[in-house]
């Protein structure tokens, strides 16, 4: 994709005066949508159907607790892989039987940690609970809640269902799951090998949305240029989340933001305060195009020095202010909680529950993970784009002293095979603290070589591609009581991470 982010400093006047000052008016109060929704016709289904949902599920079980006791996986996709295969409508089948809130969570960054904010929320208010939590969001992973949670009959005993969704698979699932709301935290530049540009992939979460009846409702991103316009044309009720707040912030986007001209007329954007990429206060000069009024709104914002937490915020909502905690760092969880209040309230949910809810949160495994490994630390952090490695590298940068750094990436299918947003990363930023770095994964000389045009000296920088070895020469790299800092693509993050649970340093990932 042609991307020319890097003329965003020469080009983009920053007028103040277009912009007003007066704070964003949040909408008014509406009531919130009660827990229980209106009853679903369900489809009656003759005895050969219903006896091949049964054998679906049961023999997605079976390989689920197999998958369990050998050790090999927690029954988070292979469950819900082998059911469709005996019946693939046994997903469709299993949600039109149910009563249960359907949530959803999709969008570039942000969903696992957004989806485990709302379980919190959910449990926090007495609602039994499903819900995808090892962050499995393709197909069959989504299917899999339903296999696991549901009898062999097919029927869900749940409250609440939350479904985590890659926002490539969002077209095939939503139809399947016919969701009450849907919640969108950002579009980002990502795997463009697999979806496209972001246009494409704007266009197709937009089409989506248009087909949820009147009944769900959409939770955007209103400091988003490309997801607050979505939903013009959908039928659903929209509410908008964000930022509005001068306390944190730059004047202007990053140089590897993605959406630095308007969506409607392709001028130049000017901003206010630009919060994270091209997320913040932006305003069209040409046609006028400004981000809506927000409903849920952080109006102040305290991010902890330390970049380990915890951040306060106080948000605006239809049911009045709320002072919130968050136990993580980053203005990027500031959104997630957003979103997640958002959603709650749509729900239903009561507002005086959700503040206790996200002071219990514990970061998902791979976001920023602070992991001992004897009187060792490791931090483990997921990258997959520019926006996500440069908020944890910020993150790290914000912890004292030198670092010890192991960066792995792996071109696959899951991970993306397109290498070409490491030279988006803003590396030169922490290059003068990087003391060592081993690269890994089945490219690490792309790595070095980012790395070395950082200006990270050649003697500072190992290859290493067997994923273990490569962990033990960080480890020796940081000594005795030392830190190390892992960023990883999605396959280097789960082999590393298998590799420290089998010495006991973490759970199995769907155990947490």
């Amino acid at each position: 994709m042609v991307n020319d982010n890097t003329q965003i400093n020469a080009n983009t006047s920053i007028n103040a005066n277009s912009i007003p000052e007066t704070p964003i008016p949040a909408r008014p109060p509406e009531t919130p949508r009660p827990q229980a929704q209106p009853q679903r016709r369900v489809h009656r289904r003759g005895p050969l159907r219903q006896a091949r949902l049964a054998l679906a599920i049961s023999a997605g079980k079976m390989v689920g607790t197999a998958g369990r006791v050998l050790g090999v996986g927690g029954g988070t996709s292979l469950p819900g892989m082998v059911a469709r295969r005996i019946d693939p409508d046994v997903l469709k089948a299993v949600m039109t039987g149910s009563k249960a809130i359907k949530i959803v969570i999709t969008g570039s960054n942000g969903k696992t940690t957004t989806s485990r904010m709302i379980s919190e929320m959910a449990k926090e208010s007495g609602n039994r609970l499903s819900h995808n939590r090892s962050g499995s969001n393709l197909l069959q992973g989504v299917t899999s809640v339903a296999v696991n949670f549901a009898n062999v009959l097919g029927k869900l005993e749940s409250d609440v269902l939350i479904f985590e969704i890659d926002e490539g698979t969002m077209q095939h699932v939503i139809p399947e799951i016919q969701p009450d709301v849907v919640v969108i935290t950002n579009i980002f530049r990502d795997q463009l090998d697999r979806f496209g540009e972001l246009y494409a992939v704007a266009r197709s979460l937009d089409k989506v949305l248009e087909g949820l009846p009147e009944t769900s409702t959409i939770i955007l991103n209103g400091n988003d240029p490309q997801v607050a316009n979505f939903g013009q044309n959908a039928k659903a009720r929209r509410l908008f989340f964000g930022l509005n707040t001068t306390e944190i912030g730059t004047p202007v986007p990053e140089q590897s933001a993605d959406v630095i001209r308007c969506i409607h007329c392709q001028e130049d954007l000017e901003y206010k305060v630009a919060y994270l990429s091209h997320l913040g206060l932006y305003r069209c000069p040409n046609c006028g195009y400004t981000l809506p009024p927000l409903d849920i709104a952080a109006t102040s914002v305290k991010l902890a020095e330390d970049g380990k937490g915890p951040t306060h915020a106080t948000l605006t909502t239809p049911e009045g202010q709320m002072e919130i905690e968050i136990p993580l760092p980053g203005v990027h969880n500031v959104y997630n909680a957003a979103a997640a209040i958002g959603a709650a309230l749509a729900a239903g949910f009561p507002k005086q529950k959700l503040p206790t809810a996200l002071s219990k949160l514990q970061p998902a495994f791979g976001r920023f993970e602070e992991i001992k490994a004897g009187d060792q630390t490791i931090y483990l952090a997921f990258v997959k784009n520019p926006t996500s490695f440069n908020l944890i590298m910020r993150l790290m940068m914000q912890h004292p002293g030198e670092k010890h750094i192991l960066l792995a990436a792996s071109h696959t299918v899951v991970d993306g095979e397109d290498f070409s947003w490491l030279w988006d990363i803003e590396l030169e930023e922490i290059a003068p603290q990087v003391v060592d770095a081993i690269c890994s994964g089945n490219k690490p000389e792309e790595l070095a070589m980012r790395l070395k045009y950082a200006e990270v000296a050649s003697e500072r920088i190992r290859m290493i591609e067997d994923r273990e070895q490569a962990l033990d020469a960080a480890l020796l790299n940081a000594g005795p009581g030392g830190t190390l800092y892992v960023l990883a693509t999605y396959s280097p993050t789960q082999e590393l991470r298998r590799v420290m649970q089998k010495r006991g340093w973490v759970k199995h990932f769907w155990e947490e």
